[in-house]
């Protein structure tokens, strides 16, 4: 399977960084960074404003950040579709929607509903994938929760979802 981690809206430059060691550990094809998530090596930011984000993001990247493709479209809705005509299935990691059906990770029909090029979509850290971005997502995945939170931080959710997903 291939697949790219695409983080929208993430706040936390040490979940980036976090978020983009694992995939690399994993294999993955690349990392999408839209949004107002912080962008690694961003040309577009004054000097001490790059090398600060570039510092914070390298402390959990531990140098994944340079062994990565890493893709900061300024449309996400226009890479998403180039890529989705590409033959990628886009995948959003959620839970608590009621808008389209979700897939639990451990459901033994997730793999025959997967694609072998899929895009796994990550959201805002507190509101999730932004609802405009629901109509680009062709199914979610949720992981089953069995304590009594509701969620897992973004990195570690983003670490057992793409695990998971590359294993099925």
């Amino acid at each position: 399977m291939k697949m790219i981690v695409a983080l929208h809206n993430i706040r936390s430059t040490y979940n980036v960084g976090a978020i983009l060691r694992t995939a690399e550990g994993l294999g993955l094809q690349g990392v999408i960074l839209s949004g107002y998530t912080p962008r690694v090596h961003d040309k577009n930011l004054l000097p001490h404003l790059r090398d600060k984000l570039d510092r914070e993001i390298h402390k959990t990247a531990l140098g994944a950040e340079d062994m990565l493709e890493i893709y900061a479209p300024g449309d996400i809705f226009s890479l998403l579709k180039k890529y989705r005509d590409g033959g990628w299935q886009i995948v959003g990691l959620e839970n608590n929607i009621s808008e389209k059906t979700i897939y639990k990770l451990n459901d033994p029909e997730l793999g025959k509903v997967l694609k072998d090029k899929v895009i796994l979509m990550l959201g805002e850290e507190v509101s999730g994938i932004s609802p405009e971005l629901y109509a680009l997502i062709d199914l979610f995945v949720e992981i089953p929760m069995k304590g009594k939170k509701e969620s897992f931080n973004v990195s570690v959710a983003a670490g057992i979802a793409m695990y998971d997903i590359m294993n099925l």
